[in-house]
Order: C-alpha cells, then sequence, then structure tokens
C-alpha cells in the first residue's frame, strides 16, 4: 500500500502547476456579499451539506476553480451563471478573501467515519485505492503548490457529490486533478460516503 500511495502522488506531482494568486481581500469580501447566501458570509457554508466551505482554502485553488467555473471547463448549472460576469480580478479578490477566513469544523460521530479513515489513510488494497492521505495531507490540508485543495473538515454532502460526479463523468478536470476520475471510479457508493464522513470530522 506504501507503493500504491507513493506511485499515485509521484504522477500527480509531476503534472501539477500552481496559479500565482495576487488578489486583495478587502475588496474580495465586499464581492463576497453575492456568495454568502450558499457559502455564508465568512465561507462557512452550514445550509446545504452539498454546498462547499470556503473558508481556509487555498487561494491558487479557489482562482482555478473560479476560472474553470467562468470558461464552462468545470461545467455547474449554479456556479456557471455566477462566475460568468466576474473579472479576473474580481476572481483574484474573492479567493484572497476567502482563503483568509478560518475554516469551522462541525464533525460528527459516525461508524460510516471510521471506516473512512481507513481508507483515507491506508487506501483500499483490494479495489487498488490509492490512500487519499498522499495528496491530501494527514489533516486534510492538501498541497497549496500542487493546487491540491484543503479538503479536512468539508462538507461530507458536498465531498461525496464530488466523488460521484468524477466516478459517473459529470466532473471532468484536466492536469493533475484528473487522477481523482480514476480514483472515484474504484471506490464503491459506501466507500465515498464513509470517507466523505471522515473528512468532515477532520479538525
Amino acid at each position: 500500500m506504501k507503493k500504491l500511495t507513493l506511485v499515485f502522488c509521484v504522477l500527480t506531482l509531476g503534472s501539477s502547476v500552481a496559479i500565482a494568486a495576487n488578489g486583495d481581500a478587502t475588496a474580495g469580501k465586499t464581492k463576497s456579499a453575492l456568495c454568502a447566501a450558499c457559502h455564508g458570509p465568512d465561507g462557512n457554508s452550514n445550509v446545504n451539506p452539498i454546498w462547499p466551505k470556503l473558508a481556509g482554502q487555498h487561494e491558487n485553488y479557489l482562482v482555478k476553480q473560479l476560472q474553470d467555473f467562468k470558461s464552462k471547463a468545470r461545467d455547474e448549472q449554479t456556479m456557471g451563471p455566477m462566475a460568468a460576469p466576474l473579472t479576473e480580478q474580481d476572481v483574484l479578490n474573492l479567493a484572497a478573501y476567502f482563503s483568509s477566513q478560518t475554516a469551522k469544523t462541525t464533525p460528527v460521530e459516525s461508524d460510516l467515519a471510521k471506516q473512512g479513515e481507513r481508507i483515507y489513510r491506508g487506501g483500499n488494497k483490494d479495489d487498488k485505492v490509492p490512500a487519499c492521505v498522499a495528496c491530501h495531507g494527514i489533516d486534510g490540508n492538501g498541497n497549496p503548490m500542487a493546487n491540491y485543495p484543503t479538503i479536512g473538515g468539508q462538507n461530507s454532502g458536498y465531498v461525496a457529490k464530488q466523488l460521484n460526479d468524477y466516478k459517473t463523468n459529470v466532473r471532468k478536470p484536466e492536469g493533475a486533478a484528473a487522477v481523482m476520475i480514476d480514483v472515484a471510479k474504484k471506490m464503491s457508493a459506501d466507500d465515498m460516503k464513509s470517507v466523505a464522513a471522515y473528512i468532515q470530522n477532520m479538525q
């Protein structure tokens, strides 16, 4: 399993490129009023479990996602129209603001989370699912240089939905993120739910 984890990480790191972000967090806070209804005023979404928390996310990752929503490289019915009118500076400013906020976790106790921890830390050798820890880290903090997102404490509903979207080709990222398609296709629905539960429990 260590070999599987190492190979997976090396392959993805080799094709990763970070984006240089240079935004104004103060201007981003003003602009974020449009985002607050779904993501919360400080980026800690708690209205709908399938909406992601943005607080504390890597700035470069937020920039990339907003750019992808805007260009429809990441096609999403709600975020596409929201991102369309944003200028490039708006994108940078919003990313600067949300990345500067403190993430608040809402852990829940569940047996699913215990199973999810085993997969997150050790993978599933039977199905050749690599350990999530290889790229997202022991605490779910990701890797900003490789543009791997922070996922620790993220809403479980959102995590499970993204994994399923990768599996069903609803979400089709390019570059380093494309490895998530292969990973998700090897995961069962129960695997996804359990890993998502563990991720939400991270603090």
